[in-house]
């Protein structure tokens, strides 16, 4: 091989190709063919062949000039890219391929799947809040008790972590059940707490003062001392 034939071949360059349309492209609707023949229209733009033809398109692939054809028009009539008119420094009029339509069908693409993956993983932490409260209380949740998780997973406050360390407070408090975790939670909204470690600092200050307070009750006679009940905000 000649050094003139290899310099051709470097001088070829690369083609940059956004990795969401390698990734999505089946989600887009296209097939292989179609993927191919858009980044050889692509490869020719780049290159400084903004029309390329039928027949230039088809000698780089496995398809006839007729089924590349018909496969430009489909793309075309599906959005992917269309034809747009434009004229040279001379004035001279020509046509040539306007990308612009696959790049917003990529970004909507994108936008889409960030969508259907964040909602993915809201189920996924849904089903495993529910598996906690199950395992926590030994048995299946009652209709009522489903019904009021929803509810809780509905406020823009109690997202599925801080849910679950209010069932943690519940447990560590020794009163398992609904009522007293939705104290937990109303108190804790009133108090701006929305993150875990928020959660932990407030419970464990609480249950430090409950514990202050039963060591106070113990230790004063109750001959000397009129006995003052202790307020506990969850119970109330």
């Amino acid at each position: 091989m000649s050094k003139n034939s290899l310099l051709k071949w470097l001088q070829e360059g690369n083609i940059s190709i956004p990795g969401v349309l390698l990734s999505q492209y089946k989600e887009m609707n296209l097939n292989e063919h179609e993927l191919v023949l858009i980044l050889h229209v692509i490869s020719y733009i780049e290159n400084g062949n903004e029309f390329p033809t039928p027949v230039e398109l088809s000698s780089r692939m496995t398809i006839s000039v007729a089924e590349c054809t018909d496969m430009l028009r489909k793309l075309i009539q599906k959005g992917f890219f269309d034809i747009k008119d434009s004229y040279s420094a001379d004035g001279i009029r020509y046509e040539k391929y306007h990308l612009d339509p696959l790049w917003e069908k990529l970004i909507d693409q994108f936008l889409l799947s960030g969508k259907k993956e964040e909602a993915i993983k809201i189920q996924q932490e849904e089903t495993d809040l529910y598996t906690c409260f199950e395992r926590e209380f030994g048995r299946p949740l009652s209709p009522f008790e489903c019904e009021t998780l929803a509810l809780w997973m509905d406020d823009d406050h109690h997202d599925p972590h801080i849910i679950k360390a209010a069932l943690r407070e519940s447990v560590l408090s020794g009163k398992l059940n609904f009522r007293y975790i939705d104290r937990i939670l109303f108190e804790w909204k009133k108090n701006g707490i929305k993150t875990i470690e928020q959660a932990k600092s407030y419970g464990k200050k609480f249950r430090q003062n409950q514990a202050q307070q039963r060591t106070k009750r113990e230790d004063t006679p109750s001959q000397t001392t009129k006995s003052v009940p202790f307020y506990n905000w969850l119970e109330q």
